[in-house]
């Protein structure tokens, strides 16, 4: 055998170990282990300083001494855990000094309900225990270590030391970790709160969900309306008319801008009163202003909206505007020129809202036309998969009610999108 390999395996031989004692010393140097020891401490200085105030240690026993104290410390947190304040404050002890490893497994909200009021107690009366236990353990063993040490065989314990020390201290980690285990076990969220946890997280979701179609809706929009004018400006050339677009072109683009300065202020969780103009949200009463963006990008529109003013909900009214523009963007984008017939109205307690456009080519006579294939083959079909009209449907479903878009069956070569909402959300 060569040397280098004699030499590997020495080295093999030898590092093996090396890897042990980390492993082993590890968690005793730790600051956890220590910020852990100092959380029980403190429960066993609660136990000795009632042992000292009540019953005291003269004339009596160590079992009645034990016995008194045991009761009246188990009298004393139990009243103190009736404190809403109580489990508020030990959470935050608790994440200070026991170091989990997700704050969020360790409370820090008051009592609200008797279950944390109970869990509380026991958190509390085992905190003590496991702190009155691990000092005594802590306090007996280095005393007994030190009475080997001087006593007339001392010279066959000091080896025996360093294992002692060892000993000790994972005695104290695992003590640590006790402690830590109670602590998630008792002063974790309650069932409840997990569930109001889980709520504002679901909240938080739809609420991130709503502003993206908010700028999907109206940052496409404005886009399409943008692509439209430009292109018809460029072809057409007469300065009236690009001066006309031009000016749409600006109106639209400041609209767009004002949308995203308010999904912005919202994503900054900027307060409401804050800023007032970019906080307020479009509603149904602004479609006469969408209609007229549509007219200009060249696509002719009638519109009949049976709605008395107010009579709509808040965020009934800003779904509403959203949906419309929707398909009026997808009018514009997917079949522009064409004229657009959009029907808002109240019936049967609910808000019916229907927006027809002709599609490119269909209806035309059999010299030169084109017509859709049945089951929606042509250009208008390609919008049924897009983010769009998914947007729609999520909008229309949150509101508890449905909506339905595609070519209609009866060969009219017509686009339709239907929506229907209560007017009672929730219903």
């Amino acid at each position: 055998m060569s040397k280098i390999a004699v030499l590997r395996g020495v080295v093999s031989v030898t590092a093996a170990p090396v890897g042990v004692v980390p492993r082993l010393l590890a968690p005793l140097l730790a600051g956890a282990t220590y910020a852990r020891m100092l959380h029980l401490l403190v429960g066993w200085f609660f136990a000795g300083i009632v042992l000292m105030v009540y019953p005291g240690t003269y004339d009596l026993s160590l079992g009645e001494i034990l016995m008194e104290s045991i009761s009246l410390d188990v009298v004393l947190l139990a009243l103190s855990a009736l404190i809403p304040a109580t489990r508020r404050a030990e959470g935050v002890q608790a994440r200070l000094l026991l170091v989990p490893d997700r704050e969020e497994d360790i409370a820090t909200d008051f009592s609200r309900t008797w279950a944390d009021r109970r869990r509380t107690a026991g958190w509390l009366i085992g905190r003590v225990a496991l702190g009155s236990a691990a000092g005594f353990g802590m306090v007996y063993g280095i005393v007994g270590v030190f009475d080997r040490l001087t006593g007339p065989d001392a010279l066959w314990y000091v080896p025996f030391v360093p294992l002692a020390a060892l000993g000790l201290g994972w005695f104290l980690v695992y003590a640590g970790r006790l402690q830590l285990a109670m602590a998630i076990r008792l002063l974790g969220p309650s069932p409840a709160e997990r569930l109001a946890e889980a709520e504002l997280r679901a909240e938080r979701l739809l609420e991130r969900n709503r502003l993206a179609r908010e700028l999907h809706d109206s940052i496409g929009h404005a886009l399409t309306v943008t692509v439209l004018q430009a292109g018809a400006a460029r072809e057409v050339g007469d300065p009236a008319f690009v001066a006309k677009a031009l000016e749409v072109i600006e109106e639209t683009g400041r609209q767009a801008m004002e949308d995203l300065e308010r999904t912005l202020v919202l994503l900054r969780e900027t307060p409401a009163g804050a800023n007032g103009a970019a906080t307020e949200q479009p509603g149904i009463d602004q479609l006469p202003a969408l209609f007229d963006t549509a007219r200009a990008a060249g696509s002719p529109v009638a519109a009949l909206v049976e709605v008395p003013a107010g009579s709509l909900p808040g965020v009934l009214s800003r779904e509403s505007y959203r949906i419309v523009q929707e398909g009026v963007t997808n009018a514009l984008k997917y079949a522009p020129g064409e004229p657009l017939d959009i029907r808002i109205a109240v019936r049967d307690g609910q808000l019916e809202l229907r927006c027809a456009n002709r599609l490119p080519g269909a209806g035309r006579s059999a010299a030169g036309a084109t017509r859709p294939p049945a089951g929606g083959a042509g250009r208008g079909a390609t919008r049924k998969g897009g983010k769009g009209l998914r947007g729609i449907r999520e909008r229309a479903t949150l509101l508890g009610g449905e909506a339905a878009a595609g070519p209609l069956e009866n060969g009219s070569g017509e686009w339709v999108l239907t929506v229907r909402l209560p007017l009672r959300l929730g219903s």
